[in-house]
């Protein structure tokens, strides 16, 4: 599985990463995105395709997620509306 670090160098340990799907997601998550925090205690969150869970995984700073999330909520992400 290939990682791509946003900040800091080198391969983050996914082990202990509790994926999460959206609710929203249709035929069971196979085509979703997943992401998780890492169990470092860093608060950074990974992010991969749900129907490719061996392939690229990127990984965001806590406030970089947040900032994305907040966004999200806030319908700047809306784009098929």
């Amino acid at each position: 599985m290939k990682a791509v670090e946003t900040h800091a160098p080198g391969r983050p340990d996914l082990a202990g990463v509790a994926w999460h799907i959206s609710t929203k997601s249709d035929n069971g998550g196979a085509n979703c995105v997943e992401a998780g925090p890492l169990a470092d205690g860093s608060g950074r969150v990974a992010v991969r395709h749900s129907h490719h869970p061996d392939g690229s995984v990127i990984i965001y700073t806590r406030a970089e997620w947040e900032a994305f999330v907040g966004g999200v909520r806030e319908g700047e992400f809306d784009f098929f509306d």
